[in-house]
């Protein structure tokens, strides 16, 4: 469930404007800075030239410190804690990640299974932890599949504490983290006073704040999910964000078949038929959970799901022998 740092399918910030047709009220900056394995990028608008760069510094700034929370490649993270602690005893967290796994296990539910942060197991099983991937062993597979599920996972809201009922189950949050950093980016960009702002992390998660000047919103494109010298179309975001989860972001071929990293939980195996899934909802946290669980669910079994769900619309990229592929959208 790992996100990476350029992925295939890919998003672009776009702005319409001109220096000639910003209001004299607003002042303009935008900055960028590697964090959690990718790009976070922010353009932003505000009254106070002056902070408006020393504010979007404390934005990065606060993305840094979320990876330090639950990044499980930095070894003294709270996150690896759990991870090497919790088969053999609860793991006492800090209060703000005790709450967002159990955001996320309520999304392992409500999804069905879909979308789970114990998939680390079968990432490392396939190769894509620190590799382009590979074809593991029916050994293997079951040896992976035995040690993923949220059934593994008790959580004690109580005292705060994580546990395992075995060794080798761990969480990874890389396919949730960059959209929560990216809400916390806008929480703060908001409390700061900023007018309006386009924050990106990775082009695969992106928040519209409110619009810049003379537009109605803020202008993305989304690429085509075969050619990426191609754009597929353009949307707008005004107070809202697009999470986009793509087969091709890391994938291989073995014996004629495409196996990308985004696993379905339920059978151990890389998800097929689907090329690329983007969502609009209403925060970063929520599209970078429903961008995996829908791609790996599909269009005709994500409906039932998508009408429980409040103000979300997804678009699903799919294989088309005519024209490379087609768009369904559901809302």
């Amino acid at each position: 469930m790992t996100r990476l740092a350029t992925p295939a399918i890919a998003l672009w910030l776009v702005t319409s404007l001109n220096a000639g047709a910003v209001a004299p009220a607003l002042h303009h900056h935008s900055a960028a800075r590697i964090s959690m394995a990718c790009e976070y990028a922010i353009e932003a608008y505000s009254r106070d030239a002056e902070a408006l760069p020393r504010i979007l510094d404390e934005a990065f700034d606060e993305v840094d410190r979320i990876d330090r929370l639950m990044s499980h490649y930095k070894a003294n993270s709270p996150l690896s804690q759990i991870n090497q602690e919790a088969a053999q005893h609860p793991v006492a967290v800090p209060q703000e990640l005790f709450d967002f796994i159990a955001d996320a296990m309520r999304y392992h539910r409500e999804s069905g299974g879909t979308f789970d942060i114990t998939v680390g197991p079968l990432m490392k099983a396939w190769g894509f932890f620190r590799g382009e991937g590979r074809l593991p062993s029916e050994g293997e597979l079951a040896t992976a599949r035995r040690h993923v599920g949220g059934a593994h996972v008790t959580l004690d809201p109580a005292s705060r504490t994580i546990a395992f009922d075995e060794a080798g189950v761990e969480l990874d949050l890389g396919g949730i983290a960059k959209g929560y950093a990216v809400d916390r980016v806008v929480e703060l960009l908001k409390r700061r006073g900023v007018a309006a702002a386009l924050v990106s992390a990775g082009g695969s998660t992106i928040y519209g704040l409110e619009s810049p000047p003379a537009a109605a919103a803020w202008t993305v494109t989304l690429q085509d999910p075969t050619d990426s010298r191609k754009t597929a179309f353009s949307l707008g975001l005004k107070d809202r964000a697009l999470s986009v989860a793509g087969s091709s972001e890391k994938s291989f071929e073995a014996d004629g078949v495409r196996y990308s990293h985004i696993m379905d939980p339920r059978t151990g195996r890389p998800a097929q038929g689907v090329l690329s899934v983007a969502v609009l909802t209403t925060t970063g946290t929520a599209g970078d959970a429903l961008d995996n669980a829908f791609f790996v669910l599909g269009p005709e079994q994500g409906r039932a799901y998508l009408h429980r769900l409040h103000a979300t619309e997804v678009i699903f990229f799919l294989p088309d022998a005519s024209h490379g592929w087609r768009i369904v959208r559901e809302k």
